[in-house]
């Protein structure tokens, strides 16, 4: 996720409210963070530094889950009961959609700064090794012969994103549609599938880390937002959290 305007945010808010939704104030807190589907890696990293922040503040230790999923899958089981702390989701359409059966304040954007939307990302096309198929655009993905690894735009908020970039191209020639993106950065990167996989940028350069030999050059728009879930009884936390997922905790920049 590239790290566009990437904000130092590092206040604690609601101290006092999480105060008294915890008693004893020092036992131990437990969040659950509902995100989409390729960011374990990074909350994995900022819920150790969130952690430890956490503590010397407060001297509370407080134990992060996640959940992870295609965006709109992830939107569906909040909706449907799944107890969320804390959503981060590819897109603003489906913290909205859980906003709709109010379980998330109507005015969520405006509670945080850049309506709520901590850092941005951007699609991409990434291609195999030597680009075999010399795609270059977007118009590139319509010849004959083309394979786009793509997921479905049903469950995935980037995919949501691929479709809308590539709106009138890349919708006729998707040779695979993966629930979420790191399926198909996976399809695409070790199973080998498809000539060029449309992600994330974040996506694109784990694979070019971890599958050097299978992919190569990466082409190009996406925001990524949270928020709070409504009647939390860990609200401090939760809302310390999310104002620390814009943070480079203890000077360490998470979003690269």
């Amino acid at each position: 996720m590239k790290n566009t305007n990437f904000l130092i945010w590092v206040a604690f808010f609601a101290f006092a409210v999480f105060a008294s939704l915890v008693s004893p104030f020092h036992a131990q807190a437990h969040l659950l963070n509902v995100s989409y589907d390729p960011t374990r890696d990074f909350y994995e990293e900022y819920n150790r530094l969130f952690q430890q922040d956490w503590k010397t503040t407060t001297g509370q230790d407080v134990q992060i889950n996640q959940s992870h999923g295609g965006s709109g899958k992830q939107a569906r089981s909040v909706i449907d009961g799944l107890e969320a702390d804390v959503v981060t989701l590819a897109l603003g359409y489906d913290i909205e959609a859980i906003s709709e059966h109010g379980l998330i304040d109507a005015n969520w954007q405006q509670k945080l700064p850049s309506s709520s939307t901590p850092y941005t990302s951007t699609i991409v096309l990434l291609m195999r090794v030597g680009n075999p198929q010399h795609i270059k655009d977007w118009p590139d993905l319509i010849y004959p012969g083309i394979k786009v690894i793509t997921s479905n735009p049903k469950t995935s908020g980037g995919a949501r994103w691929n479709y809308l970039a590539a709106w009138g191209y890349a919708l006729r020639t998707s040779h695979n549609q993966d629930a979420g993106a790191r399926e198909s950065t996976t399809t695409f990167a070790q199973r080998g599938l498809g000539d060029v996989l449309i992600a994330w940028e974040n996506e694109a350069l784990l694979a070019q880390k971890e599958e050097p030999r299978q992919v190569s050059d990466r082409d190009p728009f996406a925001n990524n937002s949270c928020r709070t879930s409504r009647g939390c009884r860990r609200q401090g936390s939760a809302e310390a959290w999310q104002r620390k997922d814009r943070a480079s905790l203890s000077g360490i920049s998470l979003v690269a």
